[in-house]
This record gives structure tokens, C-alpha cells and sequence, in this order.
């Protein structure tokens, strides 16, 4: 059809409009077709590059779990995993070619709610098989990824229900989710995925995993891989130095019924699209360290020049490289010579 006036798209991979026929194409059209149509003007019309989220849902039996409730629509676990499918249900909407990973961490496992550790990562066009009757006409990839999740947070429940203590594997997590996105990045799909990481927590930090938890911060920015993170309950020190250094976002949800809205506000958008969004302006960052002998975090302490450790009390040996230091006030003072005559 002859278009009017002189347009300019201003989507990404868009050619000016002139008084001519336009030929509509999308990816895949190769220069040669574009050189041989003449006088056509042809819209390309690209969108956007294919994106890998990978989530991590922590489960704290003292944070995410409510045993004492009567109804079991009504507990906190069940709430927030509707939350967060409805989030992963939408995200798989906003493009054919998004990829998705969950990761639950507890106490004492990191696992792979989806895909299983057998599987490969499904899009909502790997299968095309429209709906299902007799399940409210839900979407059957849809229904096929929030029944993995589910039965695997249910198996990963039963078990910590056995009586294992500690904070969530935030390390490990963090690990596997960077150890993952780099296995993607090896295929054809995956070097042109936009990678990210979101990471769902209730809990206070773990001083214990600082080192560890400090290493795959330092892992994801060189990487490029930015750390977003969504506090329910009580900040991090930790993943607010995560998403500073990252380029991720940090949000505190104030009130845990509005965790839904803030998930498709805050964290659905991809980072090129939150620029042109109101956000909540970027939380102060908490850069305490945590020592390394008694695991606490500490404003100020003692450094070692050789291997960086940090230490909240001197030590006269280093206990990371055996480095040894003089105890401050007790260096000998060297004897002046007598000047003889």
C-alpha cells in the first residue's frame, strides 16, 4: 500500500517511510533481498533481543514458610508463589524468544525447580498446541512450566521440613545461576541473549558467606550479567553491593501483598526499558565487609597487606597467608651511637 508522508520510527531497526509501496519484512531478510527490490523502501521492523531470566527464589522456613496456618490457600508460601508465577507466566509473554530458569535455595540445596536437571529451557513458542479444555483455557506451556515449579518447591518443602537449620545458599545459588547463563551463552541463541539474574529473599544476610557471595558479584559484573533483587522483609548488605556494582535494581517491597505489583513493574521491564520508567530512586548501599575470623560485619578493621584479608582485632599472624606483622607499640627502637670525640 502507498504510505503518506515522510515517517521516522524511532523502535530499533526501523527505515524512514518516503511516498512510495513499502514491502513489510522482518529478521531474516539478507542484504541481497533488500538491494533487489528496487524502488521499495523496506521496513524492518527488529525486535527485541532474545532475553534469559534466571530467578532465584529463596525459602527460609523462619521467612516463607507459615505453619500455623489454618487455610492452606492462605499461607505465605502459596501467596507468593502465585506471585511469582503470574510475574514468570507474563515475562514469557513479552517475547517469543525469552528463556527462563528457577532456581529455590534453601539451607542446605540449590536446585533447579525449572527446567529440571535433564532438561532444556521451553519458550512459549516451543510448543504450539493452543489450549487446553478443562483447564479454564490456561495456555499448555504456561500450565506445563507452573506445574514443574510447583511440584519441585513441593518436593524441596518436604525437605525442609526435616529439621535442617541455617541461611539459604545464596553462594551457591548465585553460582549456578552464573554457571548456567554461561552454558546458554555457548549456543547460536545464547550470544545474542541478554542476560539477567533476579533474585527473590526474605531473610537477613549471612556473614558466613560474604567471600563466596562476594566472588560471584565480582563474577557477574565482569561478565556483564546484571543482579536485580527484590527484599521482602529485611534489607541485604550483600545484594546491595550486588546490583550497585552489577547495574541491577534493588527494591525493598514495603508492604509482602504488593510484592505482585512491584515484580511487574520494577523487574519485568528489561534494563534498556526501565530508563524511560519511574522507578524508585536507587537504595543507600551497605559496603560492609565481613571479617574474616569471626565472620561479622565491620566498619572499620585491620587489612592484610599481602592478601587483603579483613580482620575486626589485630592479629600478629596472618591466618589466610600466614603473614607475619609486628605488634603495634612494641618494635625496638633502635640505640643512638655515642659520638666519640
Amino acid at each position: 500500500h502507498p504510505c503518506g508522508p515522510a515517517q521516522q520510527f524511532t523502535r530499533r531497526g526501523a527505515i524512514s517511510l518516503v511516498r512510495r509501496p513499502v514491502i513489510m519484512a522482518t529478521q531474516g531478510v539478507s542484504e541481497e533481498h533488500i538491494n533487489a527490490l528496487g524502488g521499495h523502501v523496506v521496513i524492518l521492523l527488529l525486535g527485541d533481543p532474545p532475553s534469559l531470566l534466571v530467578v532465584i527464589a529463596e525459602l527460609d522456613p523462619l521467612y516463607a514458610l507459615d505453619n500455623d496456618a489454618s487455610d492452606k490457600e492462605s499461607s505465605i508460601l502459596t501467596t507468593r508463589l502465585s506471585n511469582l508465577l503470574v510475574f514468570i507466566n507474563s515475562y514469557l509473554m513479552v517475547s517469543h524468544e525469552n528463556r527462563l530458569a528457577v532456581i529455590a535455595t534453601t539451607a542446605s540445596q540449590c536446585t533447579f525447580l525449572y527446567p529440571v536437571e535433564s532438561g532444556v529451557t521451553v519458550s512459549s513458542t516451543d510448543r504450539h498446541r493452543g489450549f487446553i479444555p478443562g483447564t479454564c483455557g490456561q495456555y499448555e506451556v504456561f500450565e506445563e512450566i507452573n506445574g514443574t515449579i510447583a511440584r519441585g518447591l513441593k518436593a524441596v518443602v518436604e525437605e525442609m521440613k526435616e529439621g535442617v537449620t541455617g541461611r539459604p545458599l545464596l553462594a551457591g545459588a548465585l553460582a549456578k545461576s552464573l554457571c548456567y547463563i554461561h552454558k546458554h551463552m555457548t549456543t547460536d541463541k545464547g550470544k545474542q541473549a541478554l542476560s539477567r539474574i533476579l533474585v527473590v529473599k526474605a531473610s537477613p544476610d549471612s556473614p558466613s558467606q560474604y567471600m563466596p557471595t562476594m566472588n560471584c558479584i565480582f563474577a557477574a559484573q565482569k561478565n556483564s550479567i546484571p543482579i536485580d533483587a527484590c527484599l521482602i522483609s529485611s534489607d541485604s548488605g550483600f545484594l546491595q553491593q550486588a546490583c550497585d556494582l552489577t547495574g541491577g535494581t534493588y527494591i525493598r517491597v514495603p508492604e509482602p501483598k504488593a510484592l505482585l505489583q512491584y515484580l511487574l513493574w520494577v523487574f519485568l521491564p528489561d534494563h534498556s526499558s526501565r530508563q524511560m520508567l519511574t522507578i524508585p530512586p536507587p537504595h543507600h548501599v551497605d559496603y560492609r565487609a565481613a571479617c574474616f575470623c569471626h565472620r561479622k560485619l565491620v566498619e572499620v578493621g585491620f587489612v592484610c597487606s599481602v592478601c587483603l584479608s579483613i580482620f575486626c582485632q589485630f592479629n600478629p599472624i596472618c591466618s589466610t597467608c600466614n603473614t607475619r606483622f609486628r605488634v603495634p607499640g612494641l618494635a625496638g627502637s633502635k640505640a643512638k651511637k655515642k659520638k666519640t670525640a
